[in-house]
């Protein structure tokens, strides 16, 4: 039985996109590179900020990398929040959520501090239980490590715990930690992708998510 549901951020739950991109070019400006463009500063989205900036600049520099992490943070401090929006029906679905008695979660590569600013822009913060971010572990996904903090955190047993992303990282993460997961097409992550890993549930949107949860449900109060 599934009664805790935990997301990642990014184009799961919203899309920060835009913002990123304009972090990420502020960091490659200061480093001395060219601004790297949207299409490849999409693909890095949910990586490490080290790991995007190994991406972004083709070189395994770990100081360099430390030091666009930082800059990142600066101008993401500055137009994160007003630059994310929540996808459509989202809070909805995390309202029904609290109302069937889920316990909710996020685990994110974004920091603790920047979903609790996004949540609260929306007036969702009261939505979720639980937020695990980039600062709350040692090892960021696809370390398990965020995953089974906001499991512990939530007092779930792993066979109650459903793990939703839109990306490979978020079911190589899910797969570690031996906890269900549900894909979403929202990201860059393709359907074949997906279905190298055991997946649970595949959908278009969080909404078809959604549907997927609401038919378990009704499932067991049938099979009750």
């Amino acid at each position: 039985m599934i009664n805790t549901v935990i997301f990642d951020f990014d184009y799961t739950l919203g899309d920060s996109t835009n913002g990123i991109i304009l972090s990420a070019n502020y960091a490659l400006e200061q480093l001395g590179y060219p601004p790297g463009s949207a299409g490849a500063i999409r693909k890095t989205i949910g990586l490490s900020l080290e790991e995007t900036c190994y991406a972004l600049t083709n070189r395994n520099c770990r100081a360099e990398a430390e030091r666009f992490a930082e800059l990142f943070k600066e101008k993401a401090d500055e137009v994160m929040v007003a630059h994310t929006t929540l996808y459509d029906g989202v809070k909805a679905l995390l309202e029904r959520l609290k109302e069937d008695g889920f316990r909710t979660g996020i685990v994110t590569t974004k920091f603790h501090y920047r979903i609790v600013q996004i949540l609260r822009q929306f007036a969702a913060e009261e939505l979720i239980d639980v937020i695990a971010g980039a600062e709350d572990v040692k090892a960021v996904k696809p370390d398990p490590a965020g995953l089974l903090l906001a499991v512990e955190r939530l007092s779930a047993a792993k066979e109650e715990v459903l793990y939703v992303g839109d990306s490979y990282v978020d079911a190589a993460t899910a797969e570690r930690a031996g906890v269900r997961f549900a894909g979403v097409l929202t990201g860059t992550t393709a359907r074949e992708v997906f279905e190298q890993y055991p997946c649970v549930f595949i959908g278009e949107t969080i909404l078809e998510v959604s549907r997927f949860l609401g038919e378990l449900k009704e499932g067991l109060a049938t099979s009750g």
